[in-house]
């Protein structure tokens, strides 16, 4: 059994660039701006041969709970109670401030095991405020350089001196892969026969991803779903910085949620730190399976919501749209006719997406938002057998065949799936190179129908098998 360690401090201390330094990548966003985390963020770390989870926290200050800075540390406190060690950092190079101590006295009265941390060790000058450390009681300080790696041994030694060698070295708890899967011309995963149709894997964990844009209450819709206080959230737009994952249950279906940054218009993103929080929610979106699109019923469908979900289908997620706010509309009946034709006429790449009317506030619609999820889920790694392929194929072939271009009647051979996670399909044809563009959607959206496919964008590759007698000499 592993243990958790909080990264405690003010801000622009470190905590972010230390956090990032122990998980070994760089997932926190860091920037010289004080206050850059709000959420806390945890993940799985390693210092040498210590295993553990440490958690990344917003700068403690002192303000009143109402307002954002005083949620940000409420968020901090939940984080001091379910640690089992707290890293309490400062900064060496700028010496102790007045927060320092307050923060000190909280740290204190939780009565974990604390480990002093002076951070920016290796600036000139660091050496004071490094000795200044001592005043708060918390016992040595530790220098490091969290941006250079420099210290980290002496790191370690104090965590086994703080927890002790049997608590330190507990079992070590399967690391989890962030990796992201490499894009080809057919994203998605290939399949290795092609004849077979395997059942649904209902056991693998889901990663689900929750996107739209500022203010829509993507934040707040993960914490009614996961029925805690876990993200910030507040009537600010853009308070959700950093790409948070929340782990989570849903009907004995393990999950792993995503919360993103909102999304503007490219050209009102100006400052450096809400292009990182766009950055990080796109590599969210790469790494999810499923993306819940957020709208504001209020005002839906404006540009950047179809900016947003043509990026989805392109990166070939698969996508869930959530009408949100659905109890301050006054003509529900009237307003969801308009949204289900709106949806189908701007979404023509995703016929047929599942889209479903919530409230993160009161709670309503969210067990039919995640049945949708997982229908949408399984369409995204549906296979079709190559028999019945040709089968539909020829069907398609005799009741509309592929124009004739310059003269030529165009041939179509055969069609097979190549890839799920989305369903890629290879068409094997002459001269794929000029096959009308309008004939290649009719193909998929034939194929959509017949083999019920809604919701999910489906990719096609046209290919020309190779001639055996190109290049030979024509016999006379």
């Amino acid at each position: 059994m592993g243990f958790k360690v909080a990264i405690i401090g003010r801000p622009n201390v470190g905590k972010s660039t230390l956090f990032n330094r122990l998980v070994g990548k760089k997932l926190a966003l860091v920037d010289d701006t004080p206050g850059v985390t709000r959420d806390r963020r945890v993940h799985a770390a390693k210092l040498y041969d210590l295993h553990f989870d440490v958690i990344d926290t917003a700068g403690f200050e002192d303000a009143a709970a109402s307002t954002l800075p005083g949620r940000m540390r409420q968020q901090t406190e939940i984080a001091i109670r379910e640690a089992d060690l707290i890293f309490f950092t400062v900064d060496a190079k700028s010496g102790l401030m007045p927060d320092d101590r307050t923060f000190a006295e909280v740290v204190r009265k939780s009565g974990k095991p604390v480990v002093l941390v002076a951070n920016k060790a290796e600036a000139r000058g660091a050496q004071g405020g490094m000795l200044e450390a001592w005043e708060l009681g918390l016992g040595e300080p530790i220098p490091v350089s969290a941006e250079h790696g420099q210290g980290m041994p002496d790191l370690r030694d104090a965590v086994i001196a703080a927890l002790g060698e049997e608590r330190a070295f507990g079992e070590d708890e399967e690391e989890q892969s962030d990796e992201i899967a490499v894009s080809e011309v057919l994203i998605g995963e290939d399949i290795a026969d092609p004849d077979a149709e395997p059942a649904y894997d209902d056991t693998k964990p889901l990663r689900i991803a929750v996107v739209g844009r500022p203010n829509a209450g993507k934040s707040t819709l993960i914490n009614a779903l996961i029925g805690e206080e876990r993200l910030l959230t507040g009537p600010e737009a853009g308070i959700t910085r950093d790409s948070i994952s929340v782990d989570w249950d849903w009907r004995g279906r393990r999950m792993k949620l995503f919360d993103t940054a909102g999304m503007r218009r490219k050209s009102k993103v100006q400052e450096k730190l809400e292009k990182l929080s766009v950055q990080d929610g796109l590599r969210a979106i790469r790494f999810a399976e499923i993306v819940i699109i957020v709208l504001d019923a209020t005002v839906p469908f404006e540009k950047q919501d179809l900016q947003i979900a043509d990026l989805i289908i392109r990166e070939g997620r698969a996508p869930v749209i959530a009408f949100n706010k659905w109890d301050l509309i006054d003509n529900p009946q009237e307003l969801l006719a308009e949204l289900r034709e709106k949806t189908e006429r701007l979404l023509p790449q995703v016929r047929g997406i599942q889209a479903v009317t919530v409230s993160a506030e009161t709670g309503r619609g969210l067990d039919r938002l995640m049945e949708s999820v997982i229908k949408t889920h399984k369409v995204w790694n549906s296979r079709v057998s190559t028999g019945k392929l040709n089968r539909w194929l020829e069907g398609i072939l005799a009741h509309h065949p592929p124009p004739a271009v310059a003269g030529r009647r165009l041939k179509i051979k055969y069609v097979t799936q190549a890839k799920t996670r989305p369903p890629g399909f290879v068409v094997s044809c002459s001269r794929p190179d000029v096959m009308p563009q309008s004939y290649v959607r009719y193909l998929s959206n034939s194929l959509r129908e017949a083999f019920d496919m809604p919701g999910v964008p489906i990719r096609m590759a046209l290919r020309t098998s190779d001639n055996p007698f190109a290049g030979r000499a024509k016999k006379r």
